[in-house]
């Protein structure tokens, strides 16, 4: 027996498809049988599996733990929760992998699958195995065993372990996403009053879309904040390994911002610490790092390429633009995102107890959001070596970690090829209003000059 999946689906970083049209439980089924096999193929035989809040989750999840089963791998099914609480019961449960059923923050009709092989991310030529496997049907055959665990209390347990964190008052969103149960369960072992937006799991996200890097669905989070003049406001993506946050004033701290918070309570705990972030971070972030005594390091974008540097580096603390927050600093290394909340509030406690005036001592730097212009899978990769081509000849100043951010006088600006989307990614970032303007038209002439229509795709 083979079975082959729809192109679209074997992702770089994950596996993911729209349901009844590329993904389907057929394709789950598959997985199971090929990630179980890898298992087997390398010794172990557990795997934990969990899933999200979508409408089809339970239905997938079902076939997935039907593929494992007859690839001769015991099951432990530890049911609805987040991305985080999935890594977190393979080490708990000594399990051998895990796979994790989400859509992430993607639209309700989509899905998909998040894996982890030992305490290693699986990606890229590991995925693509999957696909391999299955058309040439090499499977391993069995009958295993199933189980279901509770992990939820002793999964709080661990995100509270060591907390030394002052009382605040703050506002919470869960979007309606996966970590619902999981933040309620938590606020209330933590001191001070806490004020709950949509914990309720509900794979439709009645309220807004389940994604706190885009301000709009951060809208009424600041209603909160401002109308019960709280501390701060912290939000989830829909499977809770994404982080959102805005201080008391409203204002959004963005992803690289909440590292220079975070990293500087990391580094008095490790001093001369290793400390990743992605291309797309701003230089105040690297700075920041730096003046601290830290080693700021930049690194491609992408969260299993970044958990496998965290690994190489011996990295305490990384993080992506995206939200994604990774502590190996007494943690196991995967992003989660409420412990990177736990792990914010007891930060502010500790460098003086206000997210809003550390926020305020940060530079006020102007940058645009992440930019996305349409260009097909076959020619992304070649605009951007295209472009690198054209910047050295010129002897621009440039770091290649991941596409091209090129450096100037007034700032500097990114363009590398999205691993996910048909797409090219831009952002830059300046001193002034004038200076971004200049750096904007680099990114056009250099996008105009590959044949690419220098006009943002709204995604």
């Amino acid at each position: 027996m083979t079975h082959a999946f729809h192109p679209t689906t074997l992702r770089e970083y994950d596996i993911r498809g729209v349901i009844g049209s590329t993904l389907g439980e057929a394709d789950a089924r598959a997985i199971g049988r090929g990630f179980g096999t890898r298992v087997r193929r390398a010794g172990g035989n557990r795997v934990s599996v969990g899933y999200d809040g979508r409408l089809s989750s339970p239905a997938m999840e079902a076939a997935l733990v039907e593929g494992l089963r007859a690839s001769g791998c015991d099951v432990v099914r530890i049911g609805l929760g987040p991305t985080p609480m999935l890594y977190y019961s393979v080490y708990a449960l000594k399990c051998d992998g895990g796979i994790m059923i989400t859509g992430s923050h993607n639209p309700p009709d989509y899905n998909g699958f998040k894996m982890m092989l030992g305490s290693a991310p699986f990606y890229g030529d590991d995925i693509r195995n999957i696909g391999e496997l299955a058309a040439a049907g090499d499977w391993e055959d069995g009958a295993g065993g199933v189980e279901s665990v509770d992990i939820k209390e002793q999964y709080v347990d661990r995100l509270l372990q060591n907390f030394d964190g002052q009382a605040f008052n703050i506002a919470w969103d869960a979007g309606n996403g996966a970590a619902g149960e999981i933040l309620e369960m938590l606020v209330a072992k933590l001191p001070g009053k806490h004020h709950l937006l949509y914990t309720e799991i509900d794979g439709t996200f009645p309220n807004h879309h389940p994604d706190p890097t885009v301000e709009a669905n951060l809208v009424d989070l600041k209603k909160v904040v401002a109308d019960h003049q709280l501390d701060f406001g912290i939000a989830f993506d829909g499977d809770g390994d994404r982080i959102g946050a805005i201080d008391g004033k409203g204002r959004v701290v963005w992803g690289d911002q909440l590292l220079m918070v975070l990293s500087e309570a990391v580094l008095a705990a490790v001093p001369g610490g290793t400390i990743i972030a992605d291309v797309k971070a701003s230089q105040a972030l690297f700075d920041h790092v730096a003046a601290r005594g830290g080693k700021p390091l930049m690194w491609k974008t992408g969260h299993s390429l970044i958990k496998a540097k965290m690994r190489e580096v011996d990295s305490p603390l990384a993080g992506e633009m995206s939200g994604h927050i990774f502590f190996a600093h007494d943690y196991y290394g995967f992003d989660d995102a409420l412990y990177a909340a736990v792990r914010l509030i007891r930060a502010v406690s500790q460098l003086g107890g206000s997210l809003t005036r550390l926020r305020d001592a940060m530079p006020e730097l102007v940058n645009t959001p992440e930019m996305r212009f349409q260009c097909s899978e076959e020619r992304k990769f070649e605009v951007v070596k295209e472009v690198l081509a054209r910047l050295k000849a010129a002897g621009a100043q440039i770091d290649e970690t991941d596409g091209a951010r090129v450096n100037t006088p007034d700032g500097w600006w990114l363009l590398r090829a999205s691993n996910t989307q048909d797409v090219l990614v831009a952002r830059a970032e300046a001193n002034n209003e004038p200076a971004l303007k200049r750096l904007m038209a680099e990114i056009n002439a250099q996008l105009e000059a590959s044949g690419v229509a220098p006009v943002e795709v709204d995604h």
